[in-house]
C-alpha cells in the first residue's frame, strides 16, 4: 500500500457555472512513506492546488485520493482537522507566523488544537530542541517581525514539526529567499527526510528540485513527467 495515491483527480473552479477553470485534469500519481518529491511548475499550472488537495486543506472535484489507503473525500471535517494537526506540517512561502509574537509561541500554535495531554505537557522541551536542532534556540524569545527572512523560515519549519507529523507539505518554501539561504533551507529538508519524514515541496526553481528524489512536473493542470 503507497503513503499516498492519487487516481484521476480532477479540480474545478467555478463548477457547472459559465465560466468554468479546471485547475487539476486527470491527475495520477503515487508517493510512497520517505520520498522526498518536488512539483515544479510555472504560476498557474495548478501545483499549488495539487498541494492544498493533498494537504486536505481543499477538496478535488472529481477523482480519488488515498492516504495510507483510506479515502480521504470520505471524511469528515473532523477527520480531516485531526489529519492535518497531527499527520500533516506545513510550511509556506509568506512563513504564516505570527508577527507579534514571539519564536516560541508561533512554534506552539499546532498544539493549540492538539488533544495529546502529554504533547501539551512537554511542548517547552520539544520546541526548545527543535529551535536548537534548526540553529535558532537563542532566537526563542524574540519577535517574529524582528527576524531575517531564512530565521523565519526555519521557525516555520519548527512550528511544521512540532506534532511530529509524518507528511511535511511545503509551498515554495524557499522562493523568497537568497540563494544561500535557499539552500540552507533546502538542506534542512533533506536531513528530515533521512529522519524518515515524507517532504513534498512546490518550486519553481529547477535547481532546488533537483535535489529532491522524485520531481513531479506539472503543465496547464496535467502531469507530463515524473
Amino acid at each position: 500500500m503507497s503513503f499516498i495515491e492519487i487516481k484521476n483527480l480532477k479540480k474545478i473552479y467555478n463548477a457547472n457555472k459559465s465560466i468554468e477553470v479546471e485547475a487539476l485534469k486527470s491527475i495520477n500519481l503515487i508517493i510512497e512513506k520517505g520520498d522526498f518529491c518536488s512539483i515544479v511548475g510555472v504560476s498557474g499550472s495548478g501545483k499549488s492546488t495539487l498541494l492544498y488537495i493533498l494537504g486536505c486543506i481543499d477538496k478535488q472535484t472529481e477523482g480519488t485520493y488515498l492516504l495510507e489507503g483510506k479515502n480521504v473525500s470520505k471524511m469528515s471535517e473532523n477527520e480531516l482537522a485531526q489529519i492535518r494537526n497531527k499527520k500533516i506540517g506545513f510550511v509556506l512561502q509568506d512563513f504564516g507566523l505570527i508577527e507579534e509574537e514571539t519564536v516560541i509561541e508561533n512554534v506552539r500554535v499546532p498544539i493549540l488544537f492538539c488533544k495529546d495531554k502529554n504533547l501539551i505537557r512537554n511542548f517547552r522541551n520539544k520546541a526548545e530542541k527543535l529551535l536548537k536542532d534548526l540553529g535558532i534556540e537563542n532566537l526563542k524569545d524574540k519577535k517574529v517581525n524582528l527576524l531575517s527572512g531564512g530565521q523565519r523560515q526555519r521557525v516555520a519549519i519548527a512550528r511544521a514539526l512540532i506534532n511530529d507529523p509524518e507528511l511535511i507539505l511545503a509551498d515554495e518554501p524557499t522562493g523568497s529567499l537568497d540563494t544561500n539561504t535557499a539552500q540552507n533551507i533546502m538542506n534542512i529538508f533533506k536531513e528530515l527526510n533521512k529522519s524518515g519524514k515524507t517532504i513534498i515541496i512546490v518550486t519553481h526553481n529547477m535547481e532546488l528540485a533537483k535535489e529532491t528524489q522524485k520531481c513531479v512536473k506539472i503543465k496547464d493542470g496535467l502531469i507530463y513527467k515524473v
